[in-house]
């Protein structure tokens, strides 16, 4: 766990020996009960960093192994390893592994700890966790800008590494020896290397997996393993066969620091694969969920049970947010150790008659530390009875991991410190520099049982469970501390009896600093007592299986799927009736047929839009002007011209912008505006076609005099939207609007539409990215049921009568769900064959509208395709409803993306698409619906 002042190792110091023993865990297997509902689950715990201490005996040479005190290893009391299969996956650090001897030796070695060690080259681990890691997505992950990055230089300019271990001698300029330029030309390697470890980390647990294990993938380091598990799964198997829990433990940035990232889409597509994603605090899934709707343009939901599911590629990845603290059996042990105690009472021997305030903090900008001192040195000038009343104990942990930042901190801290101590002696500040990014347990442990008042000023940090152990080691009966941490802190949330401050305001610093420093005992055990149950019962055990437990609930629930909540209300999805559309099954029903209905929607269907939700959308507007891929007008086109087809794009799209885009097709039929005007197939588009429109008995001018005039008040107010004006309907759209705020603005102007239009005869559609006003009898359902009548009555199409033996009907947006009700309610009129020839019956007259000509389009006289012999009688009749992403629907098949229709229609045109569009092979009804077979 890679955090600033974080209580995991990546070059942890060893403590001594006689701690080691009194610390020491059984390197025995895990053992598999049956206790809870995780028992017997097969657990792969992947992190870059193996929680692991190792040590060869230079006489022997034998290696020894020990756990070490993060999070993520294994512990002795409430262990998931107690009822689970646990193994662990990660690289190892130890300057002793020099041979392949010394490898293979570690490696089994580990294998009795159920540990899987990966090697890798130096210049690999180098430029991907000092390089990319550390100098990238560390600072961006902590919101800091690029352009502050020139202060995060990883190369050293003559080899050299920056470690300072002593006090404040060695005060060089800052930067000598290290290149201090951010070098982006250096991005490009650092990615590459990023992405090959990625790579082999997912090989060696690809070797591991077996169907129904659980993959849990440990932060930043590694966010594109799950995305890697999933295609090897899938290429291989057909399917995922593993469960997959990413969790990250530092902050994640705001969505406008995520979007510098040129690799950013990347590495939340890859975390966005695994089943859940875990964080320490809400702030930081908060700004996760804003990062995937602004860039990745998916919504996200609360769920039962207070986890938040985000929409991606059909499935509900979970979103949670679970807390850990301290191990308290390890805690107990290391207390009773005698070198804690003495170090104790040496803290205050060398402090005597002063209250103490200790910091633990790594030697980087963001720990804040500047700012902590510049508070404790107003505190000595504003309150002078202090001078020798309290003492600083402050450590700084230099890990050598951001050579640049750290030299850079520690010249501004050497500085602040000697003034000081020039303005108020010697004694007030007790400050050291130590190597490694952990102080060893006991050291830790005698600062906070000599310390009353323990004080963290970080800026931007993961989760810090020092505050949590200093706490709980001065537990009843010992005297109670006082805890002030930064509200920027992840703790800050956890920890109800804190003092919060906000370092960046000195004098407030100031003022909480002298109240934990005078707060009497009464509420100093007030405080503690606010905490400590939490403190004491929550190990990583225990945080563990929480986790787990979410991931199980997560997968149960996978079956009920919600949809967009812009678009309609949530409802279960049947996993039988509902299923990924099957290409052989598919191409099978319509080689085998000889009257032929294919309708698709246009935008999200035939081409690609971007999420109304993303912030940096592709293209201005959703479709407008934007032609299908030469793939596809080459399939409509084969498709067009087979003499058994009727094919028909239904698009909210104008007149003249849908001819513009599929126009000039030969042989397709249009209807534009929801369906409100229509044209049957030209064989020359040159000479023209002939629209029609339906008559729906509203009075439009009067509509567009009250509507326009209140939407051009909100498109003065909300920067790029737009009104637009297309026959039968007004819209006002907000697509390329800040996703947002055109959503907020669109919350009012319905209600304010709704009563200026209640006298008349409209309804308001909220489509994904904007609301239209369109007649109440108006939907593309209206075109389609008009499109399958005159086909089967023998008045369009190939000009003979009968009911089409293959219809597939395909679109994406909630306007293309009554299109696949109209085609269902079709299929049921044909029962009654006057019902589909009974072209002027009653019914008909009510349910459909007057179709009149459209005098603006005239062209000539719609010519028949070449009529072809009418289909056989016995044939059985096939009907595909497709939508274009899983998710709530009246359609009984899905496929992922417009990417999947291209395919589609290119194999069934007789094109070289073949592949199973990720399906599974369905048989019998799920291929296909049979009506009459």
């Amino acid at each position: 766990v890679d955090s600033v002042g974080g209580s995991a190792a990546s070059d942890p110091m060893s403590p001594p020996s006689n701690v080691l023993s009194a610390l020491s865990l059984s390197a025995t297997p895990a053992r598999v009960a049956s206790a809870d509902s995780i028992a017997g689950q097969r657990v792969h715990i992947i992190c870059y960093h193996l929680p692991m201490m190792l040590q060869r005996d230079d006489a022997s040479g034998q290696w020894t192994a020990e756990w070490d005190d993060s999070i993520i290893a294994k512990t002795p009391d409430d262990s998931v390893s107690d009822c689970c299969e646990v193994s662990w996956v990660g690289t190892v650090r130890c300057d002793q592994i020099r041979t392949d001897a010394d490898r293979e030796a570690v490696r089994r070695l580990l294998r009795t700890m159920n540990c899987t060690p990966i090697f890798l080259h130096d210049d690999t681990d180098a430029c991907h966790y000092l390089g990319m890691c550390k100098q990238v997505l560390w600072p961006a992950f902590h919101n800091i800008d690029q352009l502050d990055l020139s202060d995060s230089g990883y190369d050293a300019v003559d080899g050299t590494t920056f470690h300072s271990t002593e006090g404040l001698a060695d005060e060089e300029e800052p930067g000598h020896g290290i290149a201090s330029d951010w070098d982006q030309g250096r991005l490009g390697k650092w990615w590459e290397a990023y992405e090959r470890v990625n790579q082999i980390f997912a090989d060696a647990v690809l070797a591991l997996l077996k169907p129904g294990d659980t993959l849990w993938v440990h932060d930043y380091h590694l966010a594109l393993l799950p995305k890697l598990v999933d295609a090897s799964e899938q290429t291989r198997f057909g399917r995922r066969r593993s469960r997959i829990v990413f969790f990250l433990h530092i902050p994640f940035p705001t969505s406008q620091i995520f979007r510098e990232l040129e690799c950013g889409v990347a590495i939340l597509t890859g975390m966005l694969h695994a089943d859940v994603i875990g964080f320490h605090a809400f702030d930081h899934a908060r700004h996760f969920l804003n990062a995937v709707k602004r860039i990745l343009g998916l919504n996200y939901e609360s769920r039962i049970g207070g986890l938040i599911g985000v929409q991606y590629r059909g499935t509900t990845v979970m979103v949670t947010m679970s807390h850990v603290s301290v191990e308290p059996s390890i805690l107990n042990t290391a207390l009773e150790i005698r070198e804690v105690h003495t170090g104790s009472r040496a803290i205050k021997e060398k402090h005597p008659n002063q209250i103490v305030v200790c910091g633990v903090d790594t030697a980087q900008k963001l720990s804040g530390v500047a700012l902590k001192l510049l508070a404790y040195e107003r505190l000595l000038a504003d309150y002078p009875t202090w001078h020798r009343r309290a003492v600083l104990v402050q450590r700084m942990l230099v890990p050598g991991n951001r050579p640049t930042d750290e030299r850079r901190t520690l010249l501004e801290l050497r500085a602040l410190v000697r003034r000081i101590r020039e303005s108020f002696g010697p004694e007030v500040i007790d400050y050291s520099e130590v190597r490694g990014s952990v102080l060893p347990l006991h050291e830790r442990l005698s600062l906070w049982l000599a310390s009353d008042v323990f004080f963290a000023t970080t800026l931007r940090e993961g989760l810090n469970l020092l505050p949590l152990e200093y706490v709980y080691a001065r537990k009843a009966p010992a005297t109670p501390g006082v805890v002030i941490t930064s509200e920027f802190s992840a703790v800050c949330a956890i920890m109800n009896g804190a003092i919060r401050v906000n370092p960046y305001d000195v004098q407030m610093t100031v003022g909480e600093l002298e109240r934990g420093l005078s707060m009497g005992m009464a509420e100093r055990e007030g405080r503690r007592v606010r905490d400590i149950e939490f403190i004491s019962s929550r190990p990583s055990g225990m945080w563990t299986k929480n986790v787990l437990r979410d991931l199980n609930e997560a997968v149960d629930s996978s079956g009920k799927e919600t949809i967009d909540l812009e678009v309609t209300t949530s409802h279960e999805l049947n996993d039988i009736t509902f299923s990924h559309a099957h290409m052989p099954s598919i191409k099978e029903a319509y080689d085998s047929t000889e009257k032929r209905i294919l309708i698709m929607d246009f935008g999200g269907t035939l081409v690609k839009k971007d999420p109304v939700g993303k912030y940096l959308k592709s293209e201005i507007s959703v479709t407008s002007g934007r032609s299908p891929k030469p793939k596809v007008i080459n399939a409509l086109k084969r498709l067009c011209a087979d003499p058994r087809n009727t094919v028909f794009v239904v698009s909210g799209l104008t007149k003249d912008s849908l001819i513009k885009c599929v126009g000039s097709i030969e042989g397709l039929g249009l209807a534009a505006c929801n369906g409100s005007c229509f044209s049957w197939p030209v064989q020359n588009e040159r000479e023209g076609r002939i629209w029609n429109s339906f008559e729906f008995g509203v009075n439009w001018e009067a509509v567009k005099q009250i509507a326009l005039p209140i939407m051009s008040k909100f498109t003065a107010r909300t920067n790029g939207s737009i009104v637009n004006i297309s026959g039968a309907t007004v819209s006002w759209s907000y697509y390329s609007c800040d996703p947002e705020w055109g959503a907020l603005q669109a919350s009012y102007l319905v209600p304010e539409l709704t009563q200026s239009l209640r006298g008349f005869d409209v309804r308001f559609l909220h489509l994904k990215g904007s609301i239209e006003i369109v007649p109440k009898r108006l939907n593309k359902g209206v075109v389609v049921r008009k499109i399958l009548r005159d086909v089967s009555a023998g008045r369009a199409g190939n000009g003979r009568s009968g009911p089409p033996d293959f219809m597939l009907c395909m679109g994406d947006d909630v306007s293309d769900e009554r299109m696949f009700t109209s085609l269902f309610s079709f299929i049921a009129d044909t029962a009654d064959p006057s019902s589909v020839l009974g072209a002027n019956s009653r019914e008909e007259s009510q349910i459909n509208p007057m179709v009149i000509p459209d005098q603006d389009y005239r062209g000539p006289a719609y010519r028949p395709i070449r009529p072809h012999p009418p289909p056989d009688s016995d044939r059985p009749q096939y009907a595909f409803t497709i939508t274009v992403g899983k998710k709530a629907s009246q359609a009984s098949q899905f496929v992922h993306n417009a990417s999947e229709v291209e395919d589609l229609l290119d194999n069934l045109s007789g094109g070289d698409s073949i592949e199973n569009l990720g399906g599974t092979n369905f048989q019998g009804e799920d291929s296909g619906i049979n009506f009459f077979e």
